[in-house]
């Protein structure tokens, strides 16, 4: 394992560790999804990459690199690994909720040593079980359990989803849980991204006492309002834009990986029912090939260019200019039906590569299948949903208002905020 103490802090040499890191994460990746999470040694070779430093604040020794750099991060991880490519994805960009926690948060979170990713989230949705009751120097957090917990495991935060009702009425809050006040559950038995070890997460106790500063509403975690410290513009870019381009940026990696194994295994190969004798000499292959490439080409050019948008929003809002409400509307909701359409062509492209890898393409050892199974997986994402996005942004190019659902996808997250402060 190439675990070392000195991270890398350019982009340059975090993808150059981490491509050499490839081979070992794509080795190990079998044996983590039997385990149904990674190893320790994984994820400490992993955090000697800088991986998941990407997204950290440059204050507390984080790289701090743009969403366009942070892209390339991802995209580069899914290629040997889509479980890996999970992990650091969540570990970029989860780092918006404690960012907009406030600064007792942030110092929390970043100011201790660490391997391994930072935060974690889980259940941000009004359909969260879990409950928060407010009394005398904080909240008591009760309920669950939260499901989907991604980098939980290993984080040693995990923010989770809570419904409060007092005087405001129901309403989501943040809740940043220590990970020895919770207990994880070994429940993550799935088709795909076995080794996220995204499993659901309980309280070690009924009821959990937390301070009131690690319980902060999340329409004020959405609209950036409190003061946390950082000057960086990566904390004042939509988070949407950070989240999904980067969510692309698996989908993509997943399918390059799968296509540079294909022209591994490929040469030399004879095609059963043909005289070819090389699969890689014969027509069919040739016109198979470029619809992969355009699918993920295609893929590609989405992502860069919504990652780069996000980057120049962050910059005019630290600068004091920010973009429109309606224009963050727009691009939030065409942000999410882009990513939903990266992922399905990168899958279609994996799909057209294993049918043409033969059948000793599905057994365990074999990396196509394996991509086969994650690609698809990113395409559930709950908050992928490709028809109800479309309708969305469809609305939007019409002229006519959205659907008004709730939830850290909400699109028009302006208003809502400008709304709240009115009342």
């Amino acid at each position: 394992m190439l675990v070392t103490d000195d991270k890398p802090t350019t982009l340059a040499a975090v993808l150059e560790k981490v491509h050499e890191l490839g081979p070992t994460l794509r080795a190990a990746a079998l044996e983590a999804e039997r385990a149904g999470r990674h190893s320790d040694a994984t994820i400490a070779a992993l955090d000697a990459t800088g991986a998941f430093d990407i997204a950290s604040p440059a204050e507390f020794g984080g790289a701090e690199l743009s969403v366009r750099d942070q892209l390339d991060v991802v995209t580069e991880v899914s290629s040997w690994d889509g479980s890996a490519g999970w992990t650091v994805w969540v570990a970029a960009t989860m780092n918006w909720i404690p960012a907009g926690s406030g600064a007792k948060v942030v110092e929390e979170v970043y100011g201790p040593a660490w391997v391994g990713p930072r935060v974690a989230g889980s259940s941000h949705f009004p359909a969260s079980r879990g409950r928060a009751k407010r009394v005398d120097g904080g909240w008591i957090i009760s309920g669950g359990p939260w499901t989907f917990g991604s980098d939980a495991l290993w984080a040693p935060y995990t923010n989770l989803g809570c419904i409060a009702s007092d005087g405001d009425g129901r309403y989501l809050v943040g809740v940043e849980v220590p990970r020895d006040e919770l207990r994880f559950l070994d429940d993550w038995q799935v088709a795909g991204m076995r080794a996220t070890g995204s499993v659901s997460i309980t309280l070690s106790a009924d009821e959990l006492f937390v301070p009131a500063h690690r319980v902060v509403d999340f329409r004020d975690v959405v609209a950036g309002t409190l003061d946390n410290g950082l000057a960086g513009s990566l904390w004042k870019a939509p988070s949407l834009g950070w989240a999904f381009s980067l969510m692309a940026g698996m989908s993509i990696g997943i399918a390059r990986g799968a296509l540079a194994r294909f022209l591994e295994r490929s040469a030399g190969r004879a095609i059963r029912g043909t005289t070819y004798k090389n699969q890689l000499e014969a027509p069919l292959t040739h016109l198979m090939l470029t619809e992969v490439h355009s699918k993920i080409r295609s893929a590609t050019l989405m992502a860069e260019a919504n990652a780069a948008e996000t980057d120049r929003l962050g910059e005019l809002a630290a600068a004091g200019t920010p973009a429109s409400p309606e224009y963050l509307q727009h691009f939030s909701a065409r942000v999410l039906a882009e990513t939903a359409y990266a992922a399905k062509w990168c899958a279609e492209a994996i799909e057209l590569l294993q049918r043409n890898s033969g059948s000793t393409a599905i057994m365990d050892f074999e990396h196509i299948q394996r991509a086969w199974r994650d690609a698809r997986v990113v395409t559930l994402h709950g908050a992928l949903n490709l028809e109800a996005l479309s309708e969305n942004y469809g609305r939007l190019m019409a002229g006519i208002e959205p659907h008004d659902f709730a939830g850290i996808t909400t699109l028009n997250r302006s208003a809502a905020s400008a709304a709240r402060k009115a009342g």
